[in-house]
């Protein structure tokens, strides 16, 4: 079953498309829970489990660019090259997990450390008044990139309902 799974700390965002300044003149999209239609035509698009490398294993191989804000053994951090609220980045594994569902037992300690990476992150870029963390999965939830990630929202306040 797909699902979109949204975890909050403090403050929570819905998408349209308005455009706003963010942090380095940056536009983002404002919040006023319409669902992004480009978004969810490419998660329509998406090949669950191709063998085609995914952008992410891109960005980790170095062979695309990123504004990478962290790494460690486990884990690398980037900013969203379509962000949604002025400050948004990624978490994602190196491990290459395709979605949250398919995550085992095994990775629990993984996935552990993808969240409080994500918090450090979050208090590095200036969000200690709250954030968003989403994970989505599947066609459904409007995953785009098989490639397990972490969203991390925030530098504005976000609203509810999501999507």
């Amino acid at each position: 079953m797909a699902a979109a799974v949204v975890l909050a700390a403090g403050l929570c965002v819905a998408r349209r498309a308005v455009a706003v300044a963010g942090p380095r003149g940056v536009q983002v999209r404002g919040a006023a829970g319409v669902t992004d239609g480009n978004e969810v035509a490419k998660a329509q698009q998406a090949a669950p489990g191709g063998a085609a490398p995914t952008i992410f294993s891109r960005i980790l191989d170095r062979s695309l660019p990123a504004d990478i804000l962290y790494e460690d053994q486990q884990c690398l951090v980037f900013r969203d090259v379509a962000p949604q609220a002025p400050v948004h980045f990624l978490v994602i594994p190196k491990k290459p997990i395709p979605r949250i569902s398919q995550a085992e037992e095994e990775d629990q300690q993984l996935l552990g450390h993808l969240l409080l990476v994500a918090k450090k992150t979050a208090k590095a870029e200036g969000l200690g008044d709250g954030y968003r963390l989403v994970i989505n999965d599947g066609k459904l939830g409007a995953q785009s990139v098989y490639h397990l990630h972490i969203h991390v929202l925030g530098g504005r306040q976000l609203q509810w309902p999501p999507g």
